[in-house]
């Protein structure tokens, strides 16, 4: 059985994501949990990242697999939240991975050090 992912590409699912998300901007926070994000903050939205961060680490170390992919698509989710905050998208965070694509760990920290 195909998943709803093998029908679409993940880059079309993150973008559909980013646009919803984008579109809360303007919903009503009594009716919207990422409204109320919103409304809260960045501060409130990097907190609920770093809680998620936590979460999915615990999962890692736990027997569960979805567990971890749970808490890995909350994590993912707070993040999109936050880059759309920040007036970013999926496609900034792509264009980024792109680039780095190729340079090993180490080359990568370094260049980002003499920044």
């Amino acid at each position: 059985m195909a998943s709803r992912t093998d029908e679409r590409t993940s880059g079309a699912i993150l973008e559909q994501l980013a646009e919803l998300l984008e579109s809360r901007k303007q919903a009503d926070p009594d009716g919207s949990y990422v409204a109320s994000l919103y409304r809260k903050g960045r501060g409130k939205i990097a907190q609920k990242v770093g809680e998620e961060g936590v979460e999915v680490a615990l999962a890692a170390v736990g027997d569960d697999p979805q567990a971890l992919t749970s808490e890995m698509a909350d994590l993912w989710f707070h993040c999109l939240v936050l880059l759309a905050d920040a007036d970013q998208t999926p496609a900034d965070v792509l264009a980024e991975l792109e680039r780095r694509f190729g340079l090993s760990g180490l080359e990568e920290k370094a260049r980002r050090a003499q920044d």
